[in-house]
């Protein structure tokens, strides 16, 4: 065999046991992030997930052992740190293509962030720190898990509402404020208020959008405007916010 078919199989040319069973645990690790993301059908799921896990701790592997054969030579100074570096600066668009906004409501950011931590899981696994690896991946787990029950018991007390109120009315002085105060009074908070009007006479009807939020409920609040005089027409609706 000669010199450099042996050091193609030398466990000092980065390409040894060690090697293998690091990214061997950054397969395990980023495969089970991938299968809770994918249980959970987000839009980055098993395949994705491992392919990211291997891929920076490839590249951190690379990183590491790749240029040894350059040590030592005239003009060069080797920084290990700067394939790692380009990596974080990568992954960032592949985390910026699963974010996305659809009318007021934006989705992705969390399954962009676990793109993001498993690159991290990854890079530790072939940087050669396997424990900071495993337990960073728990801590995945703790957080998806564990706080979405937080999120659950916390979302159980009074509920939280975003609501759209788009009411017709007759333009006459001082209607809108007492629309304004019910709202407030029902345990609303007017975040919006949009207002088109027919013209200058006071018998013709106007339109006023209301966006609000609170712990309220929202059909008594219908109802009691409904009821007021003047008011001729109240419709509801929702108005969204983030998600995953």
């Amino acid at each position: 065999m000669s010199h450099h078919a042996a050091a193609l199989f030398d466990i000092h040319a980065g390409q040894g046991l060690r090697q293998f069973a690091e990214l061997a645990l950054a397969l395990l690790l980023s495969s089970l992030i991938g299968l809770e993301r994918e249980a959970r059908q987000k839009s980055a799921g098993l395949r994705t997930h491992t392919l990211v896990g291997v891929g920076s701790a490839l590249f951190m592997e690379v990183s590491i052992h790749g240029f040894g054969a350059l040590l030592g030579a005239d003009g060069v100074a080797l920084d290990p740190s700067r394939v790692a570096a380009q990596v974080v600066s990568g992954i960032g668009f592949i985390g910026g293509g699963l974010i996305f906004v659809r009318k007021d409501a934006v989705r992705g950011l969390t399954t962009a962030a676990t793109i993001w931590l498993t690159c991290a899981i990854g890079m530790a696994c072939g940087g050669g720190l396997p424990l900071l690896a495993i337990g960073a991946t728990a801590v995945h787990f703790l957080v998806v898990r564990g706080f979405s029950w937080i999120s659950d018991r916390i979302a159980s007390g009074p509920a939280f509402d975003r609501i759209e109120l788009r009411l017709t009315y007759q333009a006459q002085h001082g209607l809108l404020g007492r629309m304004l105060e019910m709202c407030t009074g029902s345990g609303f908070r007017v975040t919006d208020v949009q207002v088109e009007t027919g013209g200058g006479d006071a018998r013709v009807t106007a339109e006023v959008l209301l966006r609000l939020e609170g712990t309220g409920s929202a059909h008594p609040l219908v109802e009691a405007l409904t009821q007021l005089d003047g008011v001729r027409g109240v419709a509801l609706g929702r108005h969204g916010g983030s998600t995953e």
